[in-house]
């Protein structure tokens, strides 16, 4: 392994400063209201109304810098359901928008027939269920996008804000052994995962590439608050077992504005 990523990355923020800046709105449990790109959206309770940090892979996905025109896209942790829209409208063969949390599904179904509709050529199929476990059997993905529920403290014990905030490296360890174990990635496919320094990057990172992926930083933003917030692309060859020890790289680029 060339260490040099895994070198680079900052461990987690002190646990004070972490719960500080992930104190959970008051309103989840209500009826809101969302605008993005011309878009509105209602927002059911439970549904978690998207940060800058998904918003960094939506821009992405919208100008193509995250390229899913033609490819079978995955949106994990799909919430209200922007990316999978963006993914129709830019031309995705098929979009699978998965989610855990049944409510979320069916807030992105609706908001994906509202502004995309139901006759263009991207097979939309959304779906409920714990990370990969909703897809059949030999589904191949040529790109997959995540920004999950890495902060490695608990911020509340409120179930809702824990799936969507503080589930930890659980999950992150699941979400890459399940793509690695049933074979998931097609060739040549990508994987966009966001993480901060609120959560355990080393660790994150590391168990990427002990089942197989190579990691690079595709976009690191600092918010200078103390929170640095990477976009990291994984790639992972065919043929390649769990326990492999491929490269890791670092490359930078771009600004976002939280």
């Amino acid at each position: 392994m060339n260490p040099s990523l895994l070198d680079q990355l900052p461990p987690p923020l002190p646990a004070e400063q972490i719960i500080a800046l992930n104190k959970p709105k008051a309103d989840l449990h209500t009826h809101r209201a969302y605008s993005w790109n011309g878009w509105e959206f209602d927002v059911p309770p439970g549904v978690f109304i998207p940060g800058a940090t998904s918003r960094m892979i939506h821009q992405r996905v919208l100008d193509d810098d995250i390229d899913v025109r033609g490819r079978v896209y995955a949106a994990m942790g799909v919430g209200l359901g922007v990316e999978a829209i963006v993914a129709g409208l830019r031309g995705a063969a098929r979009v699978h928008a998965l989610d855990v949390h049944p409510t979320s599904v069916a807030v992105t179904e609706a908001g994906y027939h509202r502004i995309v509709g139901t006759d263009g050529p991207t097979e939309f199929l959304p779906r409920v269920g714990d990370l990969f476990e909703a897809l059949p059997d030999g589904t191949r993905l040529d790109t997959v996008t995540f920004n999950p529920p890495a902060v490695s403290r608990p911020v509340s014990d409120d179930p809702d804000i824990v799936r969507n905030v503080c589930a930890g490296t659980s999950v992150t360890d699941a979400f890459f052994t399940q793509l690695a174990e049933r074979d998931l990635l097609a060739p040549g496919g990508e994987v966009y995962f966001v993480a901060s320094n609120t959560a355990d990057l080393r660790h994150i990172i590391g168990h990427a590439t002990t089942v197989g992926f190579t990691a690079n930083v595709h976009h690191l933003h600092d918010w200078e608050d103390g929170v640095l917030t990477y976009l990291f692309r994984l790639t992972r060859e065919p043929g390649t077992t769990t326990g492999t020890d491929p490269a890791i790289e670092a490359v930078t680029s771009g600004e976002d504005t939280r």
